[in-house]
């Protein structure tokens, strides 16, 4: 400082100061109130806009008036151009924060408007505030006086080895970009991976993709993982998808009144349950001819993915109970085996041959008297029976004895 200062001086120095101080605050309270109007219009720029003002303006002022300060000050030259780099470095850093925070604001609406998702794809906002704050930091050098020629020189030679000791997370990163890029996975749909996992993607950030799972779990699935993986949109191309449930009648039903009652419990079901496609018409298919009953699908339709549950188990319920209102079977028929032990079997292969009853009637079986005080009784069947054959097996002869299925 050059020489002693007068008090007229200082005021006015100070008069800088204040009156930097008081425009900071004065600009900062309108600057806010013009981004809450700016939210509530139509148009998303305006509050970005705003919000760069409310956080540029202030500082800007404050350190313009701070410098008008040093400028009146008789100051030595030295000190005046230590101050002027120090001042200006405070503006480009606080513009840089400012142009970061906008910039990712931006890149941030301009994803989700375009996706139509309420989902926030971070890894485009982080490498847009990264490039913002990495040109910032260059000015900001510039500014200070040191040379960024031979820093550039050094990070390029540099680089390969950080990409080496990086590679994964490099990997992850441009898999993250492709995932985005290619628009075939946003933050918002309902994902399959081949490996099982799915759920709803949250958010994809600069190295992992964040699904949640139906139960409301957290699954964090690398990037590089997601990329390499065989993936099912459930909301691609559009959020409706088919439900179909497998139903079986008995043989004996009759398959046009089957059908025309699970279309009806289908229409019903489409009204009434939450989350399903009012206007869908359901659908019966018959199959297959099963091993007990006649096999047949219902065709409904569900809105989103989340509501195929409700949609399938309101079915089931519905039908069941019109069904058994209906009076049709849906029981399968039961089968009896019976076993012989193997002490019977060796004692039927020492019986007589079966002798006719006289007048044509029914076969009858003579048994010994000496395997009668052994204990051995001849087994009696009914008139619908198949007696066993004694020239087979012991096996075959005991599953010769079962009722047909």
């Amino acid at each position: 400082m050059t020489g002693s200062v007068s008090t007229h001086t200082w005021l006015v120095a100070a008069a800088y100061v204040a009156a930097g101080i008081i425009g900071a605050i004065v600009l900062r309270g309108l600057f806010t109130r013009l981004q809450r109007k700016a939210e509530q219009a139509r148009w998303r720029g305006g509050d970005i806009v705003a919000a760069f003002l409310r956080l540029a303006a202030p500082w800007c002022v404050a350190t313009g008036c701070a410098w008008g300060a040093v400028l009146y000050l008789p100051l030595g030259s030295a000190t005046r151009h230590d101050l002027d780099h120090a001042l200006l470095a405070v503006i480009v850093v606080v513009i840089s924060v400012g142009s970061a925070k906008v910039a990712g604001v931006a890149v941030h609406a301009g994803a989700t408007s375009h996706a139509g998702t309420s989902g926030s794809a971070t890894i485009f906002v982080n490498i847009t505030r990264v490039v913002v704050w990495t040109i910032g930091g260059l000015v900001l050098l510039d500014s200070l006086g040191i040379a960024i020629t031979p820093l550039l020189t050094a990070l390029g030679v540099g680089g390969l080895a950080v990409a080496l000791a990086l590679q994964d997370t490099l990997s992850n990163l441009f898999a993250g970009v492709h995932i985005l890029a290619s628009r075939k996975v946003l933050p918002g749909d309902f994902i399959q991976l081949d490996n099982g996992m799915q759920g709803y993607v949250v958010d994809t950030n600069w190295r992992n993709t964040i699904i949640r799972q139906l139960p409301n779990n957290i699954l964090v699935v690398p990037n590089a993982t997601v990329a390499s993986s065989i993936v099912t949109n459930y909301h691609l191309p559009e959020h409706e998808m088919s439900v179909t449930v497998a139903c079986g009648v008995s043989y004996e039903s009759d398959l046009e009144h089957v059908e025309r009652v699970a279309v009806e419990v289908g229409r019903a079901v489409m009204l009434e349950v939450e989350g399903a496609v009012r206007e869908h018409e359901p659908t019966v298919r018959f199959n297959e001819f099963g091993d007990n009953s006649v096999n047949f699908n219902v065709g409904l339709r569900a809105g989103d993915v989340s509501a195929q549950g409700l949609i399938t188990h309101e079915f089931i319920k519905r039908l069941h109970a019109r069904f058994a209102k209906e009076g049709i079977d849906t029981s399968s028929p039961t089968a009896t085996m019976v076993y012989s032990s193997p002490r019977e079997d060796a004692s039927l292969a020492l019986l007589p041959p079966l002798a006719s009853a006289p007048g044509g009637g029914e076969a009858t079986q003579r048994v010994p008297i000496w395997l009668t005080l052994l204990g051995y009784r001849y087994p009696v069947h009914d008139h619908h029976s198949t007696s066993p054959d004694r020239n087979q097996p012991p096996e075959k002869a005991a599953a010769s004895s079962c009722p047909p299925r």
